[in-house]
């Protein structure tokens, strides 16, 4: 099952083929518009007509494009766990983020409270 926030797939948990899951995880992170390719582009160095098939679900990246995207998207991060059937590790992940949104959160809270006492 998928978790409440994050990606989620308009046919369910069933992610398509590699390229069309791609292009869906490029598009929930950066929409689709030129800039986003532009954007893409300089995450992995690759060319115009490669990234636009890539949103476009014609093609996926391969290699090193796949791992520079992953560096810069969860989204794309969430796909591939979830093609791999890692789904737990996905959870795991989004724990330790919310966590660690909590602890900036309650040192924020700490920091006013500490400004409000002088």
């Amino acid at each position: 099952m998928l978790p409440k926030k994050g990606i989620v797939f308009p046919n369910g948990e069933k992610p398509g083929p590699y390229p069309v899951a791609i292009a869906y995880a490029l598009r929930s992170k950066l929409g689709n518009t030129h800039q986003a390719i532009k954007i893409v582009m300089r995450w992995t160095g690759a060319g115009e007509r490669t990234v636009k098939n890539w949103f476009a679900g014609v093609s996926g990246p391969n290699g090193q494009h796949l791992v520079d995207l992953v560096r810069h998207s969860d989204e794309v991060l969430d796909v591939i766990l979830l093609m791999a059937e890692r789904q737990q590790i996905a959870a795991a992940k989004k724990l330790v983020d919310v966590r660690n949104k909590l602890a900036e959160t309650i040192q924020q809270v700490d920091e006013l409270m500490g400004e409000g006492k002088t």
